[in-house]
């Protein structure tokens, strides 16, 4: 007897962390933590002295809290779309292991702690702001545009794109030009980013009548789509050593970065391979965080 309620409390525990491993999946945790380091970024420049603790820890949780509310919503919004996509057959909703009421429940929970939080720990401006980026997110993007407009990365991007004005007004409680340079880079750096997996995944988006630039386009425009795209955020990641904003460090560390995208993005327009759109996807992401840690290093030390 014993035996069997040994077996019994395993499974228990087994369906419990099983359980625990889905909610989690639903929040995008490598999507959010990438949007939070941009968000710390934002905190760090948005003073010359150390920020404080309370800021810090409530401002990133706060953030992160109502960023994977919006995941959260995606997965159920999402859900038909992603059972047609090899990508995402697989997630938790999509696969039936989670429920869209409690999916849905979960994310209301999230987005109700973390708005409190930035509300009482950190400021109304900030807490506005994220939750407007939850619904630009979470709504404009995923419920409409989506499905709408092959720009809809283009447009939609710009709620991904906010976390440094996040992490700049929870310092200082007020939009600063500097904030909104750091969300046009994330903002520019978006489409050729999306759409470098779109055409690696093309044959799923168009199995799933979405309206990815190269179902609707094809895969030729969208590469030279791409290319320009980084020819432009060279020019823009440029912008924060030009008003003085960064330093040498920055500079270097950019323009380095910078050339490794152009790099992938002209090779997937002129000579690529099967796997070139999905290595260019990957460089993408490395792109953004590495690009993001310079500016924080120039910004702590200065040449």
């Amino acid at each position: 007897m014993s035996k069997v309620v040994a077996v019994e409390q395993q499974n228990n525990q087994f369906n419990l962390w099983s359980t625990c491993q889905d909610y989690y999946e639903l929040t995008k945790p490598k999507v959010v933590l990438l949007l939070l380091l941009t968000a710390l970024v934002g905190m760090c420049l948005a003073s010359d002295t150390w920020i404080s603790w309370q800021i810090l820890i409530a401002g990133l949780i706060g953030i992160g809290f109502l960023s994977s509310a919006a995941a959260v919503v995606n997965h159920v919004v999402d859900r038909e779309i992603d059972g047609k996509m090899a990508r995402t057959f697989n997630r938790p909703v999509a696969k039936g292991k989670v429920t869209p009421q409690k999916a849905l429940m979960f994310a209301a929970a999230l987005t109700v702690v973390g708005y409190v939080i930035l509300e009482l720990w950190v400021n109304r401006l900030t807490a506005v702001l994220t939750f407007a980026g939850l619904l630009g997110y979470a709504v404009v993007y995923t419920m409409y545009l989506k499905r709408a407009t092959p720009q809809n990365i283009v447009i939609g991007g710009l709620a991904g794109a906010i976390p440094p004005l996040l992490g700049w007004t929870a310092v200082t409680g007020e939009i600063h030009a500097h904030a909104l340079l750091l969300v046009l880079i994330v903002f520019i750096w978006t489409p050729p980013h999306f759409w470098a997996l779109a055409i690696h995944r093309e044959k799923d988006y168009a199995k799933a009548k979405v309206p990815m630039l190269p179902v609707t386009h094809g895969i030729d425009f969208t590469k030279t789509s791409i290319l320009l795209y980084t020819v432009l955020l060279c020019v823009v990641c440029l912008l924060p050593y030009l008003v003085g904003m960064s330093g040498l460090i920055y500079l270097i560390g950019s323009s380095l970065l910078n050339a490794g995208f152009l790099y992938y993005a002209w090779k997937l327009k002129f000579t690529a391979t099967e796997q070139t759109a999905m290595k260019t996807f990957k460089y993408s992401i490395i792109h953004l965080m590495v690009l993001f840690v310079v500016l924080l290093v120039d910004h702590y030390v200065r040449f």
